[in-house]
């Protein structure tokens, strides 16, 4: 007895060959930019010039630029800071965890998450550097032989942790992400007609064949850097939430912070990623590669994550109400109920209620309501990484002590400059090198017989459209002829 298991829903639309992957990717990098491309980066470039002159106000008058005061010694810088790397959290988890788990449907947004990654570590090692005052005097962080006098290093503090995860998972991700472009650099540099663009893309292939030992040794490292990666996402921002666990502040020494933080994490990540997709698809018409699959199972993974964050935010009162420390207690209550429950509301709001609205299929197979969606979460978890910083610092022991945190013009600067310098690196990968990932993709394109569904079909999620009847089925010794059989298609 034979039993032929259902096709799922495609991956790639529109019935595409290998020399259609080919063709539409390597035509975002070779043609001219369009309009809509100019655009974006016109406006990231004006958000890049605010960020460079509010750098400059901070780097010549100092932090005093900024809101803090006493008692808030951390505000929206480090808000910032571990805003920025949770973002850079799902392009690891795509990249690697999936490949691990052989999920087939990264293949089309592994590399701009990959490339998300490298651009929100680098606008979040940015917040700490600065905070310094004196940022010329960074190296002192790093374990240095004492020629200069004594070990500054403190390896009891998470800070310095901080600096070895984060640099350890830049690096990782980086050499991750440019070993995955390797073959499509190649195949640009064979297409290449300029010589500037020849000698460049031959430079970046480094002299990839694409030969049966190029490929075993891409599928070696690949697989080696995804096992690396993989306790990268929980360790760097488990080590991020230590910053805070390890104090004695109310609201931040609770165990339940290196899961909180690392669900957060992923929670945030996701809807960068979706954020970045759903632009991406529009602007370079890549509708067929991005699918509404590809969307809805984003979108679940999205609602897990955020039920997960709500109860963390649950279980936090819960621990304050069991631990029956008034000062603990008060935290949270101060939380909700404050100066600052505008934030509280904002973040239970963004965080927990809205995500859920993706129970309902409508919600999760729409574009514009998941780009919506996206928008909010990411609001949400900034608000999310303020309310513990500031509202837990903003009233301590002392009541004489108490303060309020007003941000000035500097720190928005700063901060909406990060998000201009994101996307002004994003826009340029986008233009010249590869969104998706060429060689990834053209390993789901498969063939059924018996005109069953192919990885044909429109994007509307139907399967009734673009079926393609297989050729005949090759006669091999042992195999019934109608068995489903997946062929090979050359250009």
């Amino acid at each position: 007895m034979q039993h032929v298991s259902p096709v799922r829903e495609p991956l790639v639309t529109s019935g595409k060959t290998y020399h259609d992957v080919t063709q539409d990717i390597c035509y975002q990098v070779e043609a001219a930019p369009n309009v809509r491309w100019m655009g974006a980066l016109a406006v990231s470039l004006v958000l890049l010039g605010v960020f460079f002159y509010s750098v400059y106000r901070t780097l010549w008058y100092g932090i005093g630029e900024w809101g803090l005061n006493k008692t808030i010694g951390w505000a929206w810088d480090i808000t910032n800071f571990v805003w920025w790397v949770g973002i850079g959290h799902a392009g690891t988890l795509i990249s690697a965890v999936l490949l691990l788990f052989r999920q087939k449907w990264r293949s089309s947004i592994n590399r701009a998450a990959e490339a998300m990654t490298i651009f929100a570590v680098i606008c979040a090692a940015m917040f700490p550097v600065l905070h310094m005052g004196r940022p010329w005097l960074a190296f002192y962080v790093f374990p240095l032989q004492n020629t200069l006098g004594s070990l500054w290093a403190n390896f009891n503090s998470p800070l310095l942790w901080d600096v070895f995860a984060i640099s350890t998972y830049f690096t990782v991700s980086l050499v991750f992400w440019y070993t995955g472009l390797v073959p499509d650099f190649a195949t640009i540099r064979d297409r290449a007609k300029g010589k500037i663009a020849k000698v460049s893309y031959s430079l970046l292939s480094m002299g990839w064949t694409g030969s049966a030992k190029h490929w075993s040794r891409y599928e070696t490292v690949s697989l080696i850097l995804a096992g690396v990666s993989t306790p990268l996402v929980l360790s760097v921002h488990t080590i991020v939430s230590m910053d805070f666990a390890t104090s004695v502040v109310p609201g931040w020494h609770t165990t339940i912070f290196p899961p909180y933080f690392v669900a957060g994490a992923i929670f945030s990540g996701f809807a960068m990623v979706l954020t970045l997709m759903l632009i991406t698809r529009v602007v370079f018409k890549l509708e067929d590669y991005i699918t509404l699959e590809h969307i809805a199972l984003m979108n679940k993974i999205m609602m897990t994550t955020g039920s997960i964050v709500g109860v963390a935010y649950i279980t936090e009162f819960f621990i304050a109400w069991y631990s029956q420390v008034e000062y603990e207690q008060y935290c949270f209550i101060n939380r909700a109920t404050g100066p600052y429950w505008w934030a509280y509301a904002s973040m239970m709001t963004c965080n927990v209620i809205t995500p859920q609205l993706v129970w309902f299929r409508r919600v999760r197979y729409s574009i514009m309501l998941t780009f919506i969606l996206s928008i909010i979460v990411n609001i949400g978890m900034w608000f999310e990484r303020f309310v513990i910083i500031v509202s837990s610092l903003h009233r301590d022991y002392l009541p004489s002590s108490w303060a309020m945190f007003s941000p000035t013009r500097i720190d928005v600067g700063v901060y909406v400059g990060t998000i201009g310098l994101f996307f002004t690196l994003f826009l340029l990968f986008a233009k010249f090198f590869p969104v998706i990932n060429m060689a990834e993709v053209k390993t789901i394109l498969k063939y059924t017989v018996n005109d069953g569904p192919t990885y044909g079909g429109t994007n509307d999620g139907s399967q009734s459209a673009g079926r393609r009847v297989s050729p005949a089925p090759y006669s091999t010794p042992g195999v019934p002829a109608s068995a489903p059989v997946n062929y090979d298609k050359h250009d």
